[in-house]
């Protein structure tokens, strides 16, 4: 493997796919398509898939020896010896660099929120990953800085739903990826410590807590956003959004969902429910 092979693998262009979040609030504000909006919801798209690659380079320098134990991660260039610490720190710094600058060039309120994610991220990194409960609620925080970013980037109001489904369905996510893990590696297998104090039990109370929360906080604002279309479009949406959550569910259930973008990428019935509700979502906005 080359060096420009190995630096592109280790920043992980495949979970870019996580960064499409920052859609969700111009889209759910129904201005996605304006100029101005789609501009800035590009920026800050280009913005974190900089910084979570830069995020990426760091972390695999941290747990080079931990990823050795992992049946995946051991393959990763930093962890298999394909790429050099120092190389990967200084790659690492220059994303990081690059991805605040142009998020401040963008505005002060997307370059905040960028800052704000690489100190988070880097805490996480350095020592929260190790901390039951907090491990969840960072990396939960880091879904719902994506899906507000592109909200903060184009100057749209950001409504409390919004703020609830997204919080919810990150959790819910992020409590399912543990979940898989602790199902396929188990406790003590050395890759990552929090799952030490983790159950199948808990971690499976916690993401169906999340699941039911975000169900109940999308319907509610549908029926609430339902009323001010002709047709309702909202309304209808939450049957896809609602069999989109209990498919996911499934992966969740089987251990499968440790790796979330391979969900996505690969299951097409998934993938099909999704752009069922994504017109109806879309139908309902453009209505309004």
């Amino acid at each position: 493997m080359g060096l420009p092979g190995a630096v592109l693998r280790s920043m992980r262009p495949k979970q870019w796919t996580k960064n499409l979040l920052v859609v969700a609030a111009p889209l759910a504000a129904g201005q996605i398509a304006e100029p101005g909006v789609l501009g800035a919801t590009v920026v800050a798209f280009v913005s974190f898939c900089l910084l979570s690659s830069a995020v990426y380079l760091f972390n695999d320098c941290l747990d080079i020896e931990a990823d050795r134990l992992h049946p995946r991660k051991r393959l990763r260039p930093i962890a298999a010896g394909h790429l050099a610490v120092p190389i990967a720190l200084a790659v690492a710094v220059v994303l990081a660099a690059g991805a605040l600058l142009v998020g401040f060039a963008n505005g002060w309120e997307l370059g905040t929120l960028l800052a704000a994610y690489l100190a988070a991220s880097l805490l996480y990194s350095w020592r929260l990953k190790h901390e039951p409960v907090l491990d969840l609620a960072v990396v939960t925080s880091g879904f719902l800085m994506r899906a507000v970013a592109g909200g903060l980037a184009a100057g749209l109001p950001i409504s409390d739903w919004f703020l609830l489904v997204a919080g919810f369905g990150s959790l819910f996510i992020v409590a399912g990826k543990r979940y898989s893990e602790l199902h396929t590696l188990g406790s003590e297998a050395g890759t990552r410590r929090s799952l030490v104090r983790y159950t199948d039990t808990y971690l499976r109370f916690v993401w169906s807590i999340a699941a039911t929360a975000t169900i109940t906080a999308y319907c509610l604002w549908a029926f609430d956003s339902a009323g001010r279309s002709t047709v309702p479009w909202h309304a209808l949406s939450i049957v896809p959004f609602v069999v989109g959550v209990l498919r996911y569910a499934v992966d969740i259930d089987a251990g499968e969902a440790a790796e979330p973008e391979d969900i996505v990428w690969g299951d097409r019935l998934l993938q099909a429910v999704g752009l069922v509700w994504l017109v109806l979502l879309t139908l309902g906005v453009a209505d309004v």
